[in-house]
């Protein structure tokens, strides 16, 4: 940012060296990157400046800050920007609320409780503020198997080094697993905002206040905002209190990034999604998704001069526990699965704006969620 006693050159609040030595004197790291972004600094360059006088030395640092930072975003002095994570049982709408905060769907969504395995991060860039939120598993009691342990571990570890944290609970009913998340909260250094989910599905919105002033004398909370996750209502308000929390900072991503994941990852998502929604209670939770291959083919020109299209081939591995499992994922002749995929490839191909070729299998690996070495290797390590 600008400071008004600050040399104009210095608008960025770079390390004085920058400004009155050589490119010599710039450390290594420095050096590599400005050389990152194919800034000409070769040994002879930098030597020949060394022997200039002070003034023509300072210019060449000029020139490589501008061109250094000449396609940088320009942002307030008052922006805000920091980490933000939505907490709560399973099944309370965590996933829902962040889509429609970020307007735009990023976490994956079922009826089924403990969908979110995963912390997900999603970014969402608006009005001077920069909100990174951090989706969490559910916290939950039942710790059954090694995924559960993971799950917690993930949804607890999120809480460290955010700056506000949404608690959600929901408008009709208060069960253990909320009381399991309010206990990890009591003592939280930063801000809390308690989030009402549902709050559109109560006749009389007086019904509320008890629930409000009982959760109050157990905590103090720095705001109460009644939302509906679903129908997106009463999020302009929610939005006004997260930038209100956040502190004054430079946004800590691209103003046009909506989440730090990879695409291997966010189709994998897809695909599980899908998935649980076509299986109901089924298989509950015995099944991943695991991607073998991901190769993404640029837009081309052929031979004959016709324009082939971009184009992601995907092949995926559907692991479930059990042989009966595998049968139930698949379908008859194959129905199932074909509906699966077909549905995953639709969301894919919204996701990354080009065509999919996808390619689904189902095999069978027992006990993987009860498994820390297979997790890890499937990638919850660090979930």
């Amino acid at each position: 940012m600008t400071n008004s006693n600050s040399n104009p050159s210095n608008k960025y609040d770079l390390p004085e060296h920058f400004l009155d030595n050589d490119a010599s004197q710039l450390t290594s790291e420095e050096l590599d990157t400005l050389t990152y972004h194919k800034i000409d600094i070769t040994e002879e360059s930098s030597a020949s400046s060394a022997n200039q006088p002070k003034q023509q030395n300072k210019a060449v640092a000029d020139d490589l800050i501008s061109q250094f930072f000449k396609d940088s975003p320009v942002v307030p002095a008052d922006f805000r920007a920091g980490f933000v994570a939505i907490v709560g049982r399973p099944n309370v709408g965590k996933s829902t609320l962040m889509n429609h905060l970020l307007g735009q769907k990023l976490s994956i969504t079922s009826r089924k409780p403990q969908t979110t395995r995963h912390k997900i991060v999603g970014i969402d860039t608006r009005d001077n503020v920069q909100a990174v939120y951090v989706d969490t598993p559910g916290m939950h009691k039942k710790e059954v198997r090694a995924i559960n342990r993971m799950m917690n571990k993930a949804a607890t570890s999120a809480l460290r080094d955010v700056n506000l944290v949404l608690f959600v609970v929901d408008a009709l009913k208060w069960v253990p697993d909320d009381e399991l998340v309010l206990e990890k909260l009591i003592h939280a250094e930063m801000p809390v905002v308690l989030v009402i989910n549902k709050s559109d599905t109560l006749d009389n919105k007086n019904t509320l206040l008890p629930h409000i002033e009982r959760l109050s004398t157990r905590m103090k909370f720095s705001e109460i905002v009644p939302v509906s996750a679903l129908r997106g209502s009463n999020l302009d308000r929610l939005h006004e209190v997260i930038g209100q929390h956040l502190p004054f900072s430079p946004p800590l991503y691209g103003l046009d990034q909506i989440t730090d994941r990879p695409a291997r990852f966010l189709v994998s998502e897809i695909i599980r999604e899908k998935i649980m929604r076509q299986l109901g209670e089924e298989i509950p939770y015995d099944l991943t998704v695991q991607i073998e291959s991901f190769k993404q083919e640029p837009e081309a020109v052929k031979a004959n001069g016709q324009k082939k299209a971009a184009c992601t081939f995907i092949d995926a591995t559907i692991l479930v526990e059990r042989q009966g499992q595998k049968a139930i994922v698949i379908g008859d002749k194959g129905s199932r699965l074909k509906q699966i995929g077909v549905e995953a490839r639709q969301d894919m191909e919204k996701l990354l704006e080009q065509k999919i070729m996808l390619t689904l299998w189902v095999k069978v690996k027992g006990g993987w969620s009860d498994d820390e070495r297979a997790l890890k290797s499937l990638g919850y390590g660090d979930i």
